[in-house]
């Protein structure tokens, strides 16, 4: 009789427990290592793939994967494997999210100890046969103030560890509630008052366009003079030269570091001439037997249930999902995606609520993809590894409510999608209408109607609604020879729902930007007189 199972092909030196919780679902083919152009020869004939961060699984595999249907990453980042690819040829990309936040909850919460400590230079002198304790007087967790920078679950777990040694604990965490903070037991706070008030500052946020070089020389100069900082989340939100000059000035007391810009760590980086003053580790935050462990076993399991079920916790692109519920939404899903990034940048405060609101030709159809879509947007500002399956979850961990509605009666429009997001300021509301295809507009953004074509690069200006409010930015823009592709004003009094009113006459000017914009010139175009607010969007 022909063998049925489907075959999984096991690489990148994968702990062998995938291979015993595979077998009797799969036929199994475990290789250790396995060169790009041996990886290209053999996937032709298999269902499934499981990998670490060796193997890259790009157009040129993928091409050749005819029988491919599920590629496991024993790990977090998917960098290694081309998801809009992997969705074009149908197949489904999973992670594991949460394997090693044991292991890097640990290891933050031990980098802190020995910064505080001087654990590594004390061991280094002693073996050396120095007995230094003079020169090695550290400090005290017990009463200090902990900032922690993204509250997701590593964060979390930190932040719980440091609550129970009798630190006291401030969390930036846009979207976190402030029920969810009082459930935690921790306090929330704008970075100002992190940098301000903490002695000792932890990241757990992702690298991204808002974290990006977060700590440099301006930002370590609000900090408090003494503080001590901890990064074992991304290389690249600390300026690593600038908080080398504020260790050297004393204004920082030390830095605790398992993550860097360059990985490996350049010779000529600054951090290492510092001796106590800084304790760095080459990437440890995963590296336990455990958490090696864990994510193979978690992403064999989801291998494991997708063959025998067709389910799969931790998905990261969109195949996952059922054909008949995808297949009416999946050209508004772009859109979906962009209004929840949209309204969560413009958005301040602690994020309580998202509505969605389907009208017009979408209002009889599910739509629980869209708002898995706008979640996904939404979330994926400030938490890496948001994906349609976990994105309603993340948000119901951070205590944002959900609702759901359509309407059916439109006026303007074949259809439009409303999402309503309430802060503890205020609400705010974005809207996109499908024109064709997977094309779509903005029309509504907090009321001020335009017609808005997304592009990388926006810069929104709320103004006071009088004249030459459009040649006062754009000569700035001119001056620092910003291009702009086009431009849109749009007067507030549109608002989509009965509860907002117009108080002052005020309009938005909304600019497609060829490039990014500096916060300089964020500063030089907010400074002018009747401009309300400057803000730069990325899409």
């Amino acid at each position: 009789m022909a063998n049925t199972l489907p075959r999984v092909l096991i690489t990148d030196n994968i702990n062998p427990k995938a291979v015993d919780i595979l077998n009797g679902v799969a036929e199994v083919v475990y290789e250790k290592a396995l060169s790009n152009e041996e990886l290209i020869q053999q996937i032709t004939t298999f269902d499934g793939l499981m990998i670490r961060s060796a193997s890259k699984v790009k157009d040129d595999v993928l091409n050749q994967a005819h029988q491919l249907k599920i590629v496991g990453r024993a790990g977090v980042g998917t960098d290694n494997i081309d998801l809009d690819k992997a969705t074009e040829h149908g197949v489904i990309v999973v992670n594991s999210p949460e394997g090693n936040t044991i292991a890097a909850s640990e290891h933050t919460v031990g980098m802190l100890m020995a910064l505080a400590r001087h654990i590594p230079e004390g061991d280094q002198t002693l073996k050396a046969g120095q007995w230094n304790r003079s020169q090695l007087t550290g400090v005290e967790v017990f009463g200090k103030t902990l900032g922690v920078i993204g509250l997701g679950k590593i964060g979390g777990r930190v932040a719980k560890t440091c609550l129970s040694l009798g630190m006291s604990v401030r969390v930036y965490d846009p979207y976190l509630s402030q029920a969810r903070a009082e459930d935690l037991g921790v306090s929330l706070a704008a970075l100002d008052e992190i940098w301000e008030h903490s002695d000792f500052i932890t990241i757990h946020a992702p690298k991204t366009r808002e974290t990006a070089n977060l700590l440099n020389a301006e930002t370590l100069k609000k900090c408090k003079p003494g503080v001590r900082l901890v990064n074992c989340a991304r290389g690249g939100i600390i300026n690593e030269a600038d908080l080398a000059d504020a260790i050297i000035s004393g204004h920082v007391a030390g830095a605790a570091l398992d993550v860097f810009e360059s990985e490996p760590i350049n010779p000529d980086n600054p951090l290492l001439t510092l001796g106590n003053k800084v304790v760095l580790t080459p990437h440890l935050g995963a590296s336990t037997e455990e958490a090696q462990v864990n994510v193979a076993i978690d992403v064999a399991k989801q291998i494991r249930d997708f063959f025998k079920d067709g389910f799969v916790q931790s998905a990261v692109n969109i195949p996952m999902l059922r054909k008949d519920i995808l297949d009416p939404v999946k050209h508004y899903m772009p859109m979906a995606e962009v209004l929840g990034s949209l309204v969560g940048q413009i958005a301040k405060g602690g994020i309580q609520s998202v509505e969605i609101v389907a009208k017009g030709s979408i209002h009889d159809v599910d739509t629980s993809p869209l708002t898995l879509a706008v979640l996904k947007g939404l979330l994926s500002l400030t938490r890496e590894g948001v994906n349609y399956v976990n994105a309603r979850l993340i948000a119901e961990e951070r205590g944002i409510s959900l609702k759901e509605s359509s309407v059916k009666t439109l006026k303007s429009y074949q259809n439009m999608l409303v999402i309503h997001l309430t802060t503890d300021e205020r609400t705010y509301t974005v809207a996109g209408t499908l024109i064709h295809g997977d094309n779509f507009r903005i029309i509504n953004i907090d009321g001020c109607r335009l017609t808005l074509e997304h592009t990388p690069h926006l810069l929104f200006t709320p103004h006071e609604d009088k004249p030459g409010m459009v040649g006062l930015v754009s000569g700035i823009l001119g001056n620092e020879h910003i291009n702009i592709s086009s431009l849109q004003v749009g007067r507030q009094g549109t608002a989509l729902s009965a509860d907002q009113s117009v108080e002052t006459a005020q309009s938005l000017m909304v600019f497609n930007l060829d490039t990014p914009i500096s916060p300089e010139t964020l500063s030089a175009i907010q400074a002018q007189s009747g401009i309300i607010e400057a803000l730069y969007i990325h899409l």
